[in-house]
This record gives C-alpha cells, structure tokens and sequence, in this order.
C-alpha cells in the first residue's frame, strides 16, 4: 500500500533539530522523499505498523505532529503531480 507521510518537528532546540533529523531518516528507510517534510512509502502492514512506531518513539508528542495518508494498493489513479520536481515510480526499477 502506498502511505504518504507528513510531519512537523520543532527545530527551536538542538533536540527538535535532532528529532527532524531521525523522523527524515526513518522516513527515507521505508520510501521516497517528494517534499521537505512529505514521504511517499509503498509498505506492507506490518512495515506500516513498525514505521508508526518508529517514528512516534522519536517526536515529542507535546511540540511535534505526524500525519499518516493511506492511499492502498490502487494509489496511481489518486495521485496527481504539477509542478518541476518530475513524479517518481515508487515500484519502477532503480536505474543510476
């Protein structure tokens, strides 16, 4: 299923700098940045739970957010992109 990721991290302390950092990290472990703070991941459900985890385990719930989109297996018929940053194939092969 596909699941796009959204987040807020405070980044008024070195620690919320920190937190940023790991939430981006473990976002990029299971997906695709496509903006600062969105992620695009292709997860089973139990990927999908392990990441929930991960990243509540980091944020500070009292200052940060997390928002979870679960778009399913269908998702290319709901996602539409305009714009410079050219849509990348999550499922295509990885060519360098």
């Amino acid at each position: 299923m596909l699941v796009l990721i959204t987040y807020d991290v405070s980044t008024v302390s070195s620690a919320g700098q920190k937190r940023l950092r790991k939430v981006a990290k473990v976002c990029q472990n299971y997906g695709q940045r496509v903006q600062n703070s969105v992620f695009e991941c292709i997860v089973d459900a139990t990927q999908f739970v392990s990441l929930k985890i991960e990243l509540a385990d980091i944020i500070d719930e009292g200052q940060d957010s997390l928002r979870f989109y679960r778009l399913g297996d269908n998702y290319k018929t709901k996602v539409e992109h305009i714009g410079v940053k050219e849509s990348v194939d999550l499922e295509g092969p990885l060519i360098f």
